[in-house]
């Protein structure tokens, strides 16, 4: 009625062990394709005995750098150019410095003149007004008896 659950003996079984096998470089011979006809297909045997089928390459060649292409106006003429448009901005400043300059040279010299008529004449008010002070003492000469180069009063 019920089945045997009593353990079976294991059974013996044969185990292969596969070890991978490294891949060496191998070049195959590159053909470049023939411009009239279809790329062909190639068969290459490799060292361990594998068929490698494929269609043939060409060999990637990288693609010339182009020549350096020269602008149609130097960087030098470009230089020049852009600092006379600078120097052109700056005119109207420098314009209107000279004319401050000059102003200001106008002004020192006026004020110069102005200093020499003033000083000029209240030395003029001097000179003019000392024969006409009262605060000393006077003496009258006339009267006066010089003998042997000596004055007695």
């Amino acid at each position: 009625m019920f089945p045997d659950t009593t353990p079976a003996a294991p059974v013996e079984q044969a185990v292969t062990i596969h070890q991978p096998v490294p891949v060496q470089a191998y070049a195959a011979p590159l053909m470049p394709p023939q411009p009239d006809t279809a790329a062909t297909v190639t068969s290459v045997v490799l060292p361990d005995g594998r068929v490698v089928t494929g269609y043939t390459l060409t060999p990637h060649s990288p693609a010339p750098m182009p020549a350096q292409a020269r602008p149609v106006v130097s960087r030098t003429a470009v230089n020049i150019a852009l600092g006379g448009v600078g120097f052109a901005a700056v005119c109207g400043g420098l314009v209107l410095l000279t004319t401050f300059i000059a102003a200001l040279a106008a002004l020192v010299h006026q004020l110069i003149i102005l200093a020499a008529v003033i000083f000029g004449g209240w030395i003029a008010a001097q000179v003019l007004s000392s024969n006409r002070r009262t605060d000393g003492t006077t003496v009258n000469i006339r009267k006066a008896v010089f003998k042997r180069n000596h004055f007695h009063g």
